[in-house]
Formats: structure tokens, C-alpha cells, sequence
């Protein structure tokens, strides 16, 4: 305990314009997820006035995931080249452009082609994100770090569901897709304004600097994807991501076409119920990060403290593979809610892997290559989704993958790296 509240002296001490980082990572995400979820809530809105079946509603997810991939492990690439600050600032400009043009979509081939440009330059978050993180934090806050910047994934999903409704009510569904890409470049222009490595701002003391860079050096140059693909550690990530990655596609996009089918919802009343659960989402997404990081502040090693919180949050999401069999909706909701909460815990612990395991130059090629592995499972569950749904009409067998998965994902990161030891000679 006193070791542990030693640690937080010193890093009050040190100064926080970190902290001001992780809120630009934080409000960017948010933006990119009611981006993401616009094609979630407008489901029923989109199918009725395009006359989508089920099918062409998971062949739009399946382009978007498709450019995903593409666009991850290139922009992985990317950020580790150029850096966070204009890599961030290209997938940002891509990813709004592809959004405001989905209101001039008229076809099912049209709005596949918009979620392919959203698709590229969205996949660009992540691997930005966490290489801003990267270069910001030493090792022992990064999970904490992660996990607030990823909780804008949740406030993004809330806010969605309460605005597009009011927008698309009030000026159309066209405009609603319009007006939110304008207003998202305020954000553009804070991050070119405020971002800089830590060694070229002005506004970090050396205190704080000395505090970032606690850490041992690593090499400086980016490391070859032949010589990342080979390594166990880089499967470990990317093997958990292709796991996971498509139960997090599955509820924000099916989710509120779930809720409308089963509970009778329209589109101005399952805001609230997707609103309680993201924020319980919201929590998770802090905690998890917050549980690792208290757990290596008290003494438990880097192996020790990832892997039971993944293991806590695997265990959690086991009731919703009874969800479909859930009458009352609130019950559903807060059953769905646990599940996101520990989807998002465990994804924070899961994103602090490469930079766990691997020096900063690796970082955003190894995040990049998991998530593009982990869009290829988004890809096969868009696919498998529109042909259970189509077939069977039945939710049950997508929730008895969503409750299954994370068991499978902590099981491959066991396996593949067993004390998560740092990778040599990467």
C-alpha cells in the first residue's frame, strides 16, 4: 500500500498535460464512434426507406469491416513512420469525409462504397491512440490511459442514439450524416494545435518528462512487419483481437435492431435502453484499466494483473448468452450491459499488449496487424449474422458467440505468451 501511494505522489508531482492528451484521444473517439454507430440506430430507418434485408444490411457492415483491415495495418504502419500527431490528423480527414457522404447514398453498392472510405480512415483511431499513449506514459499508466481514452467509444455510442433520433427526425436521415461530419473537424484543429511528442512541448516541465520517460529506452527505428509476424507476442495480440473484436461489431450494429425486434422499439425509443447500456460500458472501459494498473501499483506483475482482469471480464459476460431468452427489457439491458462493460475492460488490458510487450517503434505495427486480423472476424461475424437472421430469424446463436468468446481470446494470449515477458530482439 504505501509503495502503491508513493507511486501516485510521484506522479502528481510530476504535472499533468498527459492527461490533457488523453482527452483529445477521448473526444476523438467519441467522434468516431457516432460515426461508427449512425448505420446501428438508423437500421430500421435505412432498410425501410432502401428496402434492406437483413443481408444487404451485413454486406454494407462486411465493406466496412473489409476497409478496416486494410486501413488498420496500414495506418499501424503509418503512425510508427510519421507519427501519432499527422497520422492521426490523415485518418481523421478520410474517416469524416467517407461519413458526409454517406448522405448522398442512394443504393446499397453506394453506401457499401461510403463505409469503405469510413472504414479506412476510422481504422486509424486505435493505432494513433495508442502510440499517442505510447510516447505520453510510462508503462505502468497505460492501461489507466487506454481505458479512459477507449471509454469515448461508450460516450460516443450513447450519444448516438439520443441525437441521430432528433436529427433524422428533424431534418432527415441525409442531413443527420451531413451535420455531425461538419461539426467533427473543431476536433482537427485542437489536435494540430495541441499535440506534440512530449520532448518538443513547451508545456511539459521536466518533471513530468522525467516521469513519461521512466522507462528503459527502446530502438527508435520501425521494425519490419516479417520480423512482428514472426514473434508468438504479435499473435498473442492479434489472435485475442480477431476473437473479440467481432462480438464489439456485434453489438453496435445489431444491437438496436435487436432491441426493436424484440422489445417493440422504434427509433426514438430505444435511446434510453442503449443508453443505460453504454454507460455501463463506459464504467468498464475505466475500471479495467484501472484494476490492472492498481494490481501492478501494488506489487503484481505485468502477466499477473492483465490476465486476471481478462479473466474477471470473461467470467462477466457469460449471462448473455441467455439474453434472447430475457423477457423484461430492462433485465435484458443490464444483462447486455454487464457484457459490454466487460467487453470494454477487457479490450483496454488488450490494447496495453503491444506496448507491454514490444519496444514504442513496434507498437502501431503490432496494433495495426491485430486489428486487422480482429476486422477479418468482424467480417465472417457480418456474414454469419445476416445468415442466421435471414435463416433462423433467431438472436441466440450470435449471443452464444458473443458469451463464449472471451474465454477462447484470454486462452490464445495464455498459450502464445505465457508470462507475457518482453519480446528480445524484435
Amino acid at each position: 500500500m504505501a509503495e502503491a501511494d508513493g507511486i501516485e505522489r510521484a506522479a502528481g508531482r510530476a504535472g499533468r498535460y498527459r492527461w490533457g492528451i488523453v482527452a483529445l484521444l477521448f473526444m476523438a473517439t467519441v467522434i468516431n464512434y457516432v460515426d461508427r454507430q449512425m448505420i446501428g440506430v438508423l437500421k430500421p430507418t435505412l432498410s425501410s426507406d432502401l428496402n434492406w434485408t437483413e443481408t444487404d444490411f451485413a454486406n454494407v457492415i462486411f465493406f466496412f469491416q473489409l476497409a478496416y483491415a486494410i486501413g488498420y495495418i496500414g495506418f499501424g504502419r503509418i503512425v510508427d513512420v510519421i507519427g501519432a500527431r499527422m497520422g492521426y490528423a490523415v485518418a481523421f480527414v478520410i474517416w469524416q469525409v467517407a461519413h458526409i457522404a454517406h448522405g448522398g447514398a442512394y443504393s446499397v453498392t453506394q453506401f457499401a462504397m461510403a463505409r469503405f472510405g469510413l472504414g479506412v480512415g476510422e481504422a486509424g483511431n486505435f493505432p494513433a491512440g495508442i502510440k499517442a499513449v505510447t510516447e505520453w506514459f510510462p508503462a505502468k499508466e497505460r492501461a489507466f490511459a487506454i481505458g479512459v481514452f477507449n471509454a469515448g467509444a461508450n460516450v460516443g455510442a450513447i450519444i448516438t442514439p439520443l441525437a441521430v433520433p432528433l436529427l433524422t427526425v428533424a431534418y432527415g436521415w441525409r442531413m443527420a450524416f451531413v451535420v455531425t461530419g461538419v461539426v467533427s473537424f473543431v476536433w482537427l484543429i485542437a489536435w494540430l494545435i495541441f499535440y506534440r511528442s512530449p520532448r518538443e512541448h513547451r508545456r511539459v516541465s521536466s518533471d513530468e518528462l522525467a516521469w513519461i520517460e521512466q522507462d528503459p529506452a527502446d530502438p527508435v527505428q520501425p521494425l519490419p512487419w516479417r520480423r512482428l509476424i514472426a514473434k508468438r507476442e504479435t499473435w498473442a495480440y492479434a489472435l485475442a483481437k480477431f476473437c473479440i473484436d467481432p462480438i464489439w461489431w456485434f453489438f453496435l450494429f445489431w444491437l438496436p435492431g435487436y432491441l426493436g425486434d424484440r422489445y417493440d422499439l422504434d427509433l426514438l425509443s430505444f435511446g434510453p435502453p442503449l443508453v443505460a447500456i453504454y454507460l455501463l460500458s463506459d464504467l468498464g472501459s475505466v475500471a479495467g484499466g484501472w484494476l490492472s494498473s492498481r494490481l501492478i501499483a501494488r506489487g503484481r506483475s505485468v502477466n499477473y494483473a492483465r490476465k486476471v482482469t481478462m479473466l474477471v471480464c470473461a467470467i462477466a459476460v457469460l449471462p448473455v448468452l441467455f439474453a434472447q431468452s430475457i423477457d423484461n427489457l430492462w433485465v435484458a439491458v443490464l444483462v447486455i450491459g454487464i457484457a459490454t462493460a466487460a467487453h470494454q475492460a477487457f479490450s483496454a488490458n488488450l490494447y496495453t499488449l503491444p506496448s507491454d510487450l514490444f519496444p514504442r517503434a513496434a507498437v502501431g505495427s503490432v496494433v495495426g496487424i491485430g486489428g486487422t486480423v480482429g476486422a477479418v472476424g468482424g467480417m465472417l461475424m457480418a456474414k454469419y449474422a445476416g445468415y442466421v437472421l435471414d435463416g433462423i430469424g433467431s438472436y441466440a446463436p450470435l449471443f452464444f458467440v458473443a458469451g463464449s468468446a472471451y474465454f477462447v481470446a484470454l486462452l490464445l494470449v495464455h498459450v502464445l505468451s505465457p508470462r507475457l515477458a518482453r519480446v528480445e530482439g524484435a
